[in-house]
């Protein structure tokens, strides 16, 4: 069973939420570098469940209509619910300035589904802080994944390479596009920079996008 955050402590842009507790982040310790979602030394790292690469979430399937069964008898696919998802999220992280996590969602269930537009992100911060990550301005295209096939999104975020303590990250709170369920997964990441939210220090998510064309085993 998954953890599923049922209010949040605020709503914000990246710049507003890192604004808000840049005090507590400049003058807290250190810390222990080995606290729970701290990945500073690693690339990747686990999610509530083990799976793929950063690890992977399921959703509750009791919740909504989870079973995704695909209606063609008139030519329609059902959206993509959670209940016949899989989540993981990794680090692609190749660049100095600008980080890159990507979260893929795997169509597990009998039937075609269909996935469309942005999902919805909450990050926490190691301070207790939860704040939802904007859309960029990308063109949201549907997609139609076939048992064993996935779509991934990415989140762009300002790299901290400034040699201080930056704002960690603990977990994420992903929803698929037209859904409610979330999967609560690991940051895989490293720290975020402390910003005032302007310039380089924005954070922002894709649309999802199809990225296998036959079922993967």
């Amino acid at each position: 069973m998954r953890t599923t955050l049922h209010s949040r402590k605020r709503t914000a842009t990246i710049g507003a939420a890192l604004t808000a507790v840049l005090a507590l982040a400049l003058t807290a310790c250190n810390g222990d570098d080995n606290a729970s979602g701290s990945t500073q030394a690693s690339p990747t790292a686990s999610a509530d469940k083990a799976g793929g690469t950063g690890g992977a979430g399921k959703a509750d399937q009791s919740a909504g209509a989870g079973t995704g069964t695909g209606d063609t008898s008139e030519g329609k696919v059902d959206m993509c619910r959670s209940g016949v998802l899989d989540a993981t999220a990794a680090n692609n992280t190749t660049d100095e300035t600008n980080g890159v996590v990507t979260v893929t969602f795997k169509n597990f269930g009998s039937a075609d589904c269909r996935i469309s537009g942005f999902p919805g992100v909450d990050l926490k911060t190691s301070l207790g802080d939860t704040f939802s990550v904007d859309r960029n301005g990308e063109q949201a295209v549907p997609q139609i994944l076939k048992e064993g096939e996935t779509a991934a999104f990415n989140i762009t975020f300002p790299v901290n390479n400034t040699g201080g303590s930056g704002v960690r990250l603990t977990d994420m709170v992903v929803t698929p596009p037209n859904e409610t369920e979330p999967f609560t997964l690991r940051w895989p990441a490293g720290t975020l920079a402390v910003t005032d939210g302007e310039g380089d220090g924005k954070m922002e998510i894709s649309p999802v996008s199809k990225v296998s064309d036959s079922p993967a085993g």
